[in-house]
């Protein structure tokens, strides 16, 4: 009997290994690439803790509150705040590679991620690569936002639609193009007053690259009258 519980275990202990071993296969580090999108970025929604000073955001998540690095949120005296991570390189998790937002709390003035207007495009120029998968991180304010993107190989390009959650609403762990860069957290205004605990989100859209072609960039239009973010993308190569 004895013998039998352990095959058991050992049985279970290997495919939870395989589990892991997979996940970790999936997105080896050498494959990940964090993609440039300097030129891009326009305005600050965190508000970050610069030489022991409290650096508002500019523009917010949306028009009226952004999010709050951890060490920020400390600064302001709050306890057991649901802000943002002081380390901008978020881990992996099951859905997506380590992805490298833009905000920085050792930077008082660089700009951390994109806001689009209405019909505001914008172009990703991608390192010339074979992809598996592509991860374009946003948020959608004051509803669900419709986008099309453009997907632009060397050799042709295919558009897609796509509806952003609002950064207030979750999605299904199933989702097949949707997972959080960040998840449930809190929003403040600009004077660092905290306006609601949770359910706040940074989602990453995976755009479903062709992987038998190369991919030169992403251009990316928002056909909604709303007030969306672009914060990073982040390539899987083949």
């Amino acid at each position: 009997m004895q013998l039998k519980s352990t095959k058991k275990y050992l049985a279970i202990a290997l495919i939870f290994s395989s589990l892991i071993i997979s996940a970790g296969y999936k997105y080896q580090t050498n494959k990940v690439i964090q993609i440039d999108i300097s030129d891009l970025l326009n305005t600050r929604p965190v508000t970050t803790l610069s030489n022991g000073k409290l650096i508002p955001w500019t523009k917010g998540v949306d028009r009226e509150n952004g999010y709050l690095t951890t060490a920020a949120a400390v600064a302001n005296g709050e306890t057991n705040p649901k802000a943002i991570a002081d380390n901008s390189l978020i881990p992996a998790s099951s859905h997506h590679p380590e992805i490298l937002l833009h905000y920085n709390n050792n930077d008082a003035t660089k700009n951390q991620a994109m806001l689009l207007t209405d019909s505001t495009a914008f172009t990703i120029k991608t390192p010339k690569n074979k992809y598996a998968d592509l991860y374009i991180c946003l948020t959608s304010a004051y509803g669900k936002s419709k986008l099309l993107y453009e997907l632009i190989y060397t050799d042709g390009s295919e558009t897609k639609n796509i509806v952003v959650p609002d950064w207030a609403n979750d999605v299904p762990d199933t989702d097949p193009n949707f997972s959080y860069v960040v998840h449930d957290l809190a929003k403040w205004t600009e004077k660092h007053f905290r306006t609601e605990n949770d359910h706040h989100n940074i989602h990453a859209l995976n755009v479903h690259p062709d992987s038998k072609r190369v991919l030169a960039g992403v251009r990316v239009k928002n056909l909604s009258k709303t007030y969306v973010l672009f914060w990073a993308a982040t390539g899987v190569k083949i």
